[in-house]
């Protein structure tokens, strides 16, 4: 599987406020930009915090794209991830609609009746650890279901234990022309941090879009065989 992580982030770093509340960081140049990485994906993965604050759809915007990817046998949208070790997600979430397939990573922690109730509102559910995901073997049956391109769009908590198991292949990053600040406001990748080995990352390209700048790395020891 090859793992592309895209998230924007203030030039200090932070993904959102203290509050967690969802920002424009980008703009629309960006954001046709992501379209088309989630267009080339066969599923667009986030942490159920980000379902929680801000109920995302995680479909296409563009309609070319959509009846692009149906010509060429794909489904219309991408699939979508949530990773929930405890079953958290609402049942009324949005990414549970019928637009695209949903799996749901929980560990094996997650309420036997938790799980019928999410697999009833829409998502097929995976379980993947014991009191939390483990997001290698999550990601090794997200292969086995036909996911060979997977975009991880956050948050910082999910990005960090994707980079923590050695799963990421390429990381682009936009920054944004502005500080948010905040010693509790959310980061790139969050979670226990490293402290002696850390991930080996080439910068490959970059690019203005809007008022800031994508960064485009390789990364060394990625799951590309996984």
């Amino acid at each position: 599987m090859h793992v592309v992580v895209n998230a924007a982030q203030s030039v200090d770093g932070k993904l959102a406020t203290r509050r967690r509340e969802q920002l424009r960081i980008s703009g629309p140049e960006d954001f046709d930009r992501v379209d088309r990485v989630r267009a080339a994906a066969d599923a667009v993965l986030v942490g159920v915090g980000t379902v929680l604050a801000d109920d995302p759809h995680l479909t296409l915007d563009e309609e070319d794209r959509r009846v692009g990817r149906l010509q060429n046998g794909r489904p219309g949208d991408p699939a979508r991830v949530v990773v929930d070790s405890t079953g958290r997600t609402p049942t009324d979430a949005r990414v549970l609609d019928d637009a695209a397939t949903t799996y749901l990573l929980v560990s094996a922690a997650t309420d036997r009746d938790r799980r019928a109730a999410l697999a009833d509102a829409g998502a097929e559910v995976i379980v993947a650890g014991e009191e939390r995901v483990d997001v290698a073997e999550g990601f090794e049956k997200l292969a086995d279901r036909g996911v060979d391109r997977l975009m991880v769009e956050g948050g910082g908590e999910v990005i960090f234990s994707c980079f923590e198991a050695g799963l990421v292949d390429e990381l682009h990053v936009y920054v944004g022309s502005f500080v948010i600040g905040g010693r509790d406001a959310p980061t790139l990748a969050d979670g226990a941090g490293f402290t002696e080995e850390f991930p080996d990352l080439t910068l490959a390209e970059t690019e203005r879009f809007d008022d800031g700048t994508v960064l485009s790395y390789e990364v060394g020891g990625g799951g590309g065989e996984s």
